[in-house]
């Protein structure tokens, strides 16, 4: 295995709850009513839609607001990762990942090990370049058993929910998450700050029509049939965990187009590469040169 590639679960797609829009000659992140399943192909006009898109949307009005899924490991850290990533605005790729108390951040010394005060009191998360960060991974449909959806979502709200609601089933189920029927839905909620505007959110639920006590039953059942047909799950999260670690970051260069377009917009102060710096923009600081400054001011963390 390679050191320092994160192995990640096989993509086949991407679930949004936004889309990309032309506006005045920018591609714009916007924010949406209802899910968007892609496949990994980009087209002039954006990502091409992945087939389960109409399918699923057959029977929902034509709003897509819940997707059937399953999920690939027992543990929920790895089905969801979240934590607080600082993201270079022009290339759309991490440079720094803490958890609120410690961090890996990228250093001409290389990576360091670094103290994390969450985004409220580092210096370097001004201007909201440090944000809270999710990956969930799911199944979709039976086709291929380790194929999956990957949903990213900078919202507290989803990350909040999914975080809770993954640990919760886990516990229920006597740690037989992979095998629940569940179902991503979205929800809306007003707040102060959204001035009565409805903001949407991703939860996580047992599949519609399907109470409690039979999701668990279908889980029992299910876990019992793996087991017989020699399916061994302890080993599944166990390389998954051995993946995820082999990595500092997760995301690779080729995620960070998706990023810079889906969280990142341009009026919001991302900036776009530019073929010939100014003296202006030479004479400025870069990102990375702020944040080996930091790290100079900061001790090792052991």
């Amino acid at each position: 295995m390679l050191k320092g590639l994160a192995i990640t679960p096989p993509v086949l797609g991407r679930i949004s709850i936004g889309k990309i829009i032309e506006k005045n000659g920018k591609r714009l992140p916007e924010k949406d009513d209802q899910f968007t399943i892609t496949s990994q192909v980009q087209g002039k006009d954006g990502w091409l839609l992945h087939p389960l898109n109409d399918e699923l949307r057959k029977g929902q009005e034509d709003k897509l607001r819940s997707i059937p899924v399953r999920l690939l490991f027992n543990e929920p850290e790895l089905n969801f990762r979240a934590d607080y990533t600082l993201f270079d605005r022009q290339s759309g790729r991490p440079l720094c990942v803490g958890n609120g108390e410690t961090c890996k951040r990228v250093t001409q010394d290389g990576m360091q090990s670094l103290p994390c005060p969450s985004p409220d009191a580092c210096p370097l998360a001004k201007g909201g370049a440090c944000k809270p960060y999710g990956r969930l991974n799911v199944l979709i449909g039976d086709d291929d058993p380790l194929g999956s959806f990957v949903f990213r979502t900078t919202g507290f709200n989803s990350i909040r929910t999914l975080a809770a609601r993954l640990h919760y089933f886990q516990a229920i189920s006597g740690n037989r998450l992979a095998c629940l029927p569940l179902e991503l839905r979205l929800r809306g909620k007003s707040t102060r700050q959204s001035h009565g505007t409805p903001i949407f959110y991703v939860d996580l639920t047992v599949r519609s029509g399907v109470d409690m006590s039979e999701a668990l039953r279908v889980a029992n059942e299910l876990d019992e049939q793996r087991q017989n047909a020699g399916f061994d799950q302890s080993a599944l999260d166990e390389a998954a965990r051995r993946g995820f670690g082999n990595g500092a970051f997760e995301d690779s260069e080729e995620d960070s187009g998706a990023v810079i377009e889906e969280f990142f917009s341009v009026e919001g102060g991302a900036e776009k590469p530019s073929s010939k710096p100014t003296q202006q923009q030479s004479s400025k600081p870069s990102l990375a040169e702020k944040l080996e400054s930091q790290c100079q001011q900061q001790p090792l963390n052991a």
